[in-house]
């Protein structure tokens, strides 16, 4: 699996090639984010966090926003076929008590 990078999430997502797994669609439903604003977000997102060792495969953590609406994804890059698996999507200003203001920063505890 390549190591997704601002500018492949970017490519993959105006092309429409990802995909939700089971629990990004679910907390996607959850959070009432529209396919519409999932695309938009992902379209112009930008890596916040690295996970170079996660189980998964290399993922990371990537913030975009839908008008002003900050939603965060998990992902990590497909190779076959080549496209952006969503691990998890949730609007981050709904968990006020987890992010900094910028929704770029983890509150510290």
């Amino acid at each position: 699996m390549p190591a997704p990078t601002t500018k492949l999430i970017r490519s993959l997502a105006r092309a429409g090639r990802y995909v939700l797994s089971i629990h990004a669609e679910h907390e996607r439903q959850s959070d009432k984010i529209t396919i519409a604003e999932l695309e938009a977000a992902l379209r112009d997102c930008e890596i916040i966090e690295d996970y170079p060792e996660d189980l998964r495969g290399h993922s990371c953590l990537a913030l975009g926003f839908a008008e002003t609406r900050p939603i965060h994804v998990v992902c990590t890059i497909q190779d076959r076929p080549r496209e952006i698996l969503l691990i998890t999507v949730y609007d981050a200003s709904l968990r006020p008590d987890k992010w900094e203001p910028d929704f770029r920063h983890r509150r510290k505890l």
